[in-house]
């Protein structure tokens, strides 16, 4: 029997009305909701370099195939794998992966060229690290954004010590410890999104791109892509949700203020309010892993003084760190592997960590000079 092999990801160049073109990137898995596989970024990587280096290339646009989702999260089977084969050693696949995905995220942040993103549906994990870096951020009335790192033993990375630090205060404490899921309005509140448009009109959206004369420079074809998603946006503010952040913004502002990280989670116990996205928050504050509590807290506390580039060198070590643990590999079989949704975690409370398990994952496990991304952000230029 024959295997038919699909193409991870699928890349079109639309030519504009003056000659410009419009490159568009499909993640395609549609089947997985685009979890982002080696293979994806493996592709990526190059076309969206090249692309960077195409004088006719006016902009990029990143979507997911199908309706249900842009991207649902890194593709994390093959590292459980990697990690179970064999547990509490260096895995050189988990190293790959990540340093590769970790300069595609890296690379979008930086593109000088206008990307916009097509938030539909849902954006998680590795799907944010995608998104929260381009410079047009669209979500839709079906957008569901979150960071559900804790209910696997591994932490918010993909760049989240950077734009987590940059929302409204408390924000990126309390989605990185709960993994809540957000809604278009409170991606707009807090940040991670730029324009609000129906999904419904993507395809007529496209069809307005290449009716317009893009420019010879890079900021007068940032400015003419936000006129046009300005003008889309338009006749669809009436079907943006209510922010459920923005509601409870009063109490999320007050945790920075909290001592140390226990007092955080009581207060977010503490808080306020029995709708359901806020019961499920506290939920998901319980069921994960305190390890990456205290990851969330520390690494919070290390991102505000950070450049891009060192936020995410820092959490390359602590990925790798993490795959060594043990924690990381427990939570993704109870969740995803045997679905029992019973973690054994390693501590019962973070009151239980010690401080010395938190230290050695953030300890570099490389020597001086040997970091895989010590080159990002000094090759720009």
């Amino acid at each position: 029997m024959l295997e038919h092999s699909v193409a991870p990801v699928l890349y079109q160049e639309l030519t504009a009305v003056n000659g410009k073109k419009i490159a568009v990137a499909t993640l395609n898995s549609e089947k997985s909701l685009n979890a982002l596989s080696l293979p994806m970024v493996e592709s990526l990587l190059p076309q969206m370099l090249q692309w960077k280096a195409d004088p006719q290339v006016a902009l990029v646009v990143l979507q997911g195939a199908g309706d249900k989702a842009f991207c649902a999260g890194g593709d994390i089977r093959d590292l459980y794998q990697a990690m179970k084969d064999q547990p509490g050693t260096y895995q050189p696949y988990v190293e790959d992966f990540f340093t590769k995905e970790y300069r595609l995220d890296y690379l979008i942040h930086t593109f000088d060229k206008p990307v916009l993103v097509w938030g539909n549906g849902i954006v998680m994990g590795g799907g944010l690290g995608l998104m929260a870096g381009a410079s047009h951020r669209v979500v839709t009335a079906s957008s569901r954004i979150a960071m559900p790192e804790m209910a696997i033993g591994l932490y918010p990375d993909v760049g989240a010590s950077w734009f987590l630090n940059r929302m409204p205060a408390g924000c990126g404490l309390f989605l990185g410890l709960t993994g809540a899921s957000i809604n278009a309005a409170d991606a707009r509140f807090i940040g991670l999104a730029d324009v609000f448009i129906c999904h419904e009109q993507k395809a007529e959206l496209l069809d307005k791109l290449l009716t317009v004369n893009w420019g010879n420079t890079v900021a007068l074809n940032h400015q003419k892509l936000s006129d046009v998603l300005r003008a889309q946006e338009e006749g669809c503010r009436t079907q943006m949700p209510l922010s459920q952040i923005r509601l409870h913004q009063d109490a999320i502002s007050r945790l920075p203020g909290q001592a140390d990280l226990a007092g955080v989670m009581a207060a977010i116990d503490a808080m306020q309010g029995e709708d359901k996205w806020l019961l499920k928050a506290k939920d998901s504050l319980r069921y994960g892993s305190p390890i990456t509590a205290h990851i969330v807290y520390r690494l919070l506390q290390l991102g505000q003084s950070l450049i891009l580039a060192d936020s995410f060198r820092l959490e390359l070590g602590l990925s790798v760190q993490c795959a060594k643990l043990g924690e990381f590999q427990e939570g993704v079989r109870a969740l995803l592997i045997d679905k029992d949704l019973q973690p054994k975690w390693q501590y019962p409370d973070v009151s239980a960590v010690p401080q010395a398990v938190i230290d050695e994952l953030f300890r570099s496990p490389w020597s001086a000079g040997q970091h895989p991304l010590q080159d990002l952000g000094k090759l720009e230029n």
